[in-house]
């Protein structure tokens, strides 16, 4: 596996060894020796899977403490730009994003740690999985506004389709106060 750091900390991109000939392919999507050895975590306790037409814009969401959640995100069939930003009030990246392109041709991964809103657009139709640190807890939902000025994300698509859930959710100001440059 090639683990390639983005600007915030914790934040990684995993491309795995792809093994392929005339009959498919092959790769290991998760290994608990390689990921201690890579530092990255082990612990997760709860598998889930979504299907996305193409424009859906899912997030940006996270969960609330004791329930927060890291998450090691691909994509089964599809494309999407999956988007993760820094909650973490103490850190020298609040506020800030990091985009990734994951794609069922590539079986790229991404994780992304507790303490981060996330979320996807599906730039095909898309089948995405994502394994959690912790279980969901209803009453710990919580997320930011996906288009948040302030964030300026490039979700990279016209006419999103938004849930209503998602169109009234808070910007990042209103949850934690001024953005730190």
């Amino acid at each position: 596996m090639q683990i390639r750091e983005t600007s915030i900390k914790g934040l990684v991109e995993i491309t795995p060894r792809v093994f392929e000939d005339e009959r498919g392919l092959f790769f290991e999507s998760y290994n608990e020796g390689l990921f201690k050895k890579l530092g990255l975590p082990t612990n997760f306790v709860q598998d889930n899977q979504s299907f996305s037409i193409k424009g859906v814009v899912r997030g940006l969401h996270f969960q609330k403490a004791p329930f927060a959640q890291g998450k090691l995100v691909r994509v089964i069939s599809g494309r999407v730009l999956d988007v993760a930003v820094d909650i973490r009030p103490e850190s020298p990246t609040f506020g800030k994003h990091e985009i990734f392109d994951l794609r069922a041709d590539l079986n790229n991964m991404a994780y992304v740690p507790e303490g981060f809103a996330h979320g996807f657009v599906a730039l095909e139709d898309s089948i995405f999985s994502y394994k959690c640190t912790n279980v969901y807890n209803k009453e710990s939902e919580s997320g930011l506004l996906w288009n948040d000025p302030e964030l300026g994300i490039d979700w990279g698509i016209e006419n999103p389709i938004v849930s209503e859930k998602d169109i009234i959710l808070p910007t990042l100001k209103v949850l934690f106060g001024e953005i730190k440059s």
